[in-house]
């Protein structure tokens, strides 16, 4: 059994930010050479998720939209209040309860199946990091683990 891993790293723009990384995965996973396997997926931030499905831009649109329903940027969210917020506190902290609210909606993690030297995506597939937040770096991890 052999692993490969490697971190990626991005620049984002800003809340909603969709990043096709397929094309990434699948020339790590040539780097690798590794055949059979599976490939794990995950980012390290918890206002970011990860997702497989269409970049197809009016799809993209309508995921914004229902994101954005479900954790709506205008609403009070206790997370947001410094004042009596007393943890996980940094100096440039800035006010996104609803980016956490969205995130928990969409995996930090996402596995494929690895047969013959190819990830196994259906026909429309693609591998989707989300910004939930702000523009800012974010870190994408890929282990593969086979033979």
């Amino acid at each position: 059994m052999k692993t490969a891993n490697k971190t990626f790293e991005y620049q984002t723009k800003g809340i909603f930010d969709f990043i096709d990384i397929t094309d990434e995965v699948k020339n790590f996973l040539k780097e690798s050479e590794i055949k059979s396997g599976l490939v794990n997926i995950q980012t390290l931030h918890t206002t970011a998720g990860l997702i497989f499905n269409e970049n197809e831009p009016l799809l993209i649109e309508d995921i914004k939209l229902h994101l954005e329903r479900t954790a709506p940027r205008d609403l009070k969210y206790n997370h947001d209040d410094f004042g009596r917020r007393k943890v996980n506190l940094c100096d440039d902290e800035c006010v996104n309860g609803h980016s956490h609210c969205k995130a928990i909606h969409l995996p930090v993690n996402i596995t494929i199946n690895l047969i013959n030297g190819e990830v196994q995506l259906g026909q429309w597939q693609r591998i989707l990091f989300i910004e939930l937040d702000k523009a800012r770096k974010r870190r994408v991890q890929i282990q593969i683990i086979g033979e």
